[in-house]
């Protein structure tokens, strides 16, 4: 096992605790928006919880991840369901990549050459330059 989950939740639950005592009004506002989404009930507990997984992945979040998984075992969520939910979220990350990379290319077509873009480039003190030499 890579890591005490159970025994990694139970100690995150005691520092939100703690965070808690200091600072009511924020952990209050993280269990109104966190409980938000139930209210509207289009989406049951379980689906929920995988999409959370996902996020939580997506955002590498331990803390997400065992707090949720918790929770979608709970709701009765099988380890086929979780690691579907898990595809989906390896995927949307290959697929961001994929449209970033896209993004890069695009910058690649539109023409510049290295000696555009040096022209960008703001002089360092010091630097001679052809450029700074022409008159």
């Amino acid at each position: 096992m890579m890591l005490d989950w159970y025994g990694y939740r139970q100690e995150l639950l005691n520092r939100i605790g703690d965070l808690g005592r200091l600072s009511p009004a924020t952990v209050r506002g993280y269990r109104e928006l966190s409980d938000a989404g139930s209210k509207i009930a289009h989406l049951d507990a379980k689906t929920r919880e995988l999409i959370a997984l996902a996020v939580g992945v997506t955002r590498q979040c331990d803390g997400c991840i065992t707090t949720h998984v918790h929770a979608a075992r709970t709701q009765g969520a099988t380890a086929e369901e979780i690691a579907e939910a898990l595809g989906v979220a390896i995927a949307v990350n290959a697929g961001a990549a994929l449209v970033f990379s896209a993004r890069v290319m695009d910058a690649v077509m539109a023409g510049e050459s290295p000696l555009a873009f040096e022209q960008h480039l703001p002089a360092r003190a010091g630097d001679i330059s052809e450029r700074d030499t022409r008159t």
